[in-house]
């Protein structure tokens, strides 16, 4: 079984898009329902690509089955953090490859130079929990009833790992 982590191409936003929406309809893991629409998930991949900003995507027999994006924060006086989301589908989970994608990521935002990368993570979701802290990030708080799903309130982690 050969795993391909690599930057996104604007080829692969089809497969990238199906991949997240996959993950977002399990309604668990994700703060989205469902994909956004593909004009928007390629616009947004466009801006990665052209920009260099990390978006790693697994890949096997070249169908996309995780994905790892730390594009900049939002505010221009937080240009220096990156914000890290990421999924994985479920028959892939549990068998190495969220580690492998995640450190790919963070490596690329560390080259890119992104001094803090920073994510939240669903309470429930313990083991993406203590995934990130393997990798060195650390937690910072926890944002009550931040996500609504079903008429269910999920908390949030915050986590942050800062350049060493």
């Amino acid at each position: 079984m050969t795993i391909e982590f690599r930057q996104i191409r604007e080829n692969d936003t089809e497969a990238f898009r199906a991949a997240v929406d996959a993950v977002a309809r399990e309604r668990k893991y994700l703060a989205l329902l469902e994909a956004p629409p593909i004009e928007q998930v390629r616009a947004f991949v466009k801006r990665n690509v052209q920009h260099g900003y990390p978006q790693i995507i697994a890949l096997m027999d070249d169908v996309v089955i995780g994905w790892c994006n730390v594009p900049p924060a939002s505010r221009a006086v937080s240009a220096h953090v990156g914000d890290l989301f990421m999924g994985l589908l479920p028959e892939w989970r549990g068998k190495g490859i969220g580690e492998r994608l995640l450190r790919h990521a963070v490596h690329a935002a560390d080259l890119f130079g992104f001094q803090r990368v920073e994510l939240g993570v669903f309470a429930t979701n313990t083991a993406a929990a203590a995934l990130y802290r393997k990798v060195g990030f650390v937690e910072e708080g926890t944002k009550r009833k931040a996500i609504l799903i079903d008429g269910v309130h999920h908390d949030e982690i915050i986590m942050a790992r800062l350049k060493p």
